[in-house]
């Protein structure tokens, strides 16, 4: 019997208003495998992470981690700040322009 995916994410959508970011999206991860999330620019790329992590509040689809500590997530269901909190899920951001004289926590809630 195969282990449970470490993340399922299924028939994700995310809608701006008429604009569609993320249409129908459904993809596993599965522990100790490397899931890559490829695409141009505009493509939804960020939009997916955005959802994954709580920015983003999905219009529809399933997001289910599976953390081999902590227990099992429907992370759409999950308030935004719960994520980091009990899922463990969390990320960085591209902008390298941090703020020396502050702590990585002092950094984190004014990053673009």
């Amino acid at each position: 019997m195969s282990a449970a995916p470490l993340l399922e994410v299924a028939h994700l959508t995310m809608r701006f208003g008429g604009l569609v970011a993320i249409d129908d999206l459904s993809f596993t991860a599965n522990q100790r495998e490397i899931t890559a999330i490829i695409g141009p620019n505009g493509a939804g790329k960020t939009t997916v992470f955005n959802c994954l992590t709580g920015f983003y509040q999905p219009t529809s689809g399933l997001m289910r981690l599976n953390h081999p500590a902590r227990g099992e997530f429907l992370l759409e269901r999950m308030e935004d700040h719960a994520i980091p909190a009990k899922a463990g899920v969390a990320r960085t951001f591209q902008n390298i322009r941090l703020f020396p004289g502050m702590s990585v926590l002092e950094n984190l809630p004014i990053a673009p």
